[in-house]
This record gives structure tokens, sequence and C-alpha cells, in this order.
């Protein structure tokens, strides 16, 4: 498997945008949870401050973006082995006519339905 991260310089990094659930709290406080990461939350008085410490929160951490690729090792199709298995077998011609016999009254039984 081949691996390969793309980082990019501190000064280029684009901005992060986190969705973030604002609740209210039985004692009247204000919490906010960025979604899809519960270890950052933070409370304030108002929603304001509530979201002014998450947003500290998150730039103490100093996140860093990374785009990882992976190279899925190529692998042979399962029924690649047997393709082409019976192209010297001198009975191979009869069996193909037998399918397209089959095949065509098939077809016919299914045109009159």
């Amino acid at each position: 498997m081949n691996l390969s991260v793309k980082t990019y310089p501190k000064n280029t990094v684009p901005k992060l945008n986190y969705d973030v659930l604002i609740e209210n709290q039985q004692d009247g406080g204000v919490s906010a949870t960025v979604l899809g990461l519960p270890d950052f939350k933070a409370s304030g008085v108002t929603k304001e401050e509530a979201i002014e410490k998450l947003i500290q929160l998150l730039q103490e951490r100093e996140p860093e973006i990374l785009t990882v690729e992976i190279q899925l090792p190529q692998t042979e199709h399962p029924w690649m082995k047997f393709a082409g298995m019976h192209k010297d077998n001198p009975l191979f011609p009869e069996v193909l006519e037998y399918i397209e016999a089959e095949r065509s009254q098939i077809d016919l039984e299914n045109e009159t339905k």
C-alpha cells in the first residue's frame, strides 16, 4: 500500500470550519460543542461567550490539516484467472453455439410474453 501525506505550510493553512451545537443549559448558561469532536466543548453565560471559549480551546490545540491519500494495492480481478482457460479446447466453439442457441430460445420466449 502506498501512502502519501500532503502538508501545508503554517502561513498557507486554510481556515478551519466547524459545525457547532449550541445548547441552552438548565442553569441558564449556554454550551457549545463541536459536532463530531465531543472533546471540544465550552460553556458560558451567553452564546457568544461559549463560542469564544470554544474558539480559544481550538486555537490552543493548534490543529493541523493533513490530506492523506492511500493508494490501494493492485489486485487481480478474481475472475481473471479463468479468462481464456478454454481457448485451446477443440469443443469450445461447439459450446458457444449451444449457448447462443439457448440464449436465442430464451429471447424468443421472452418476446412472446
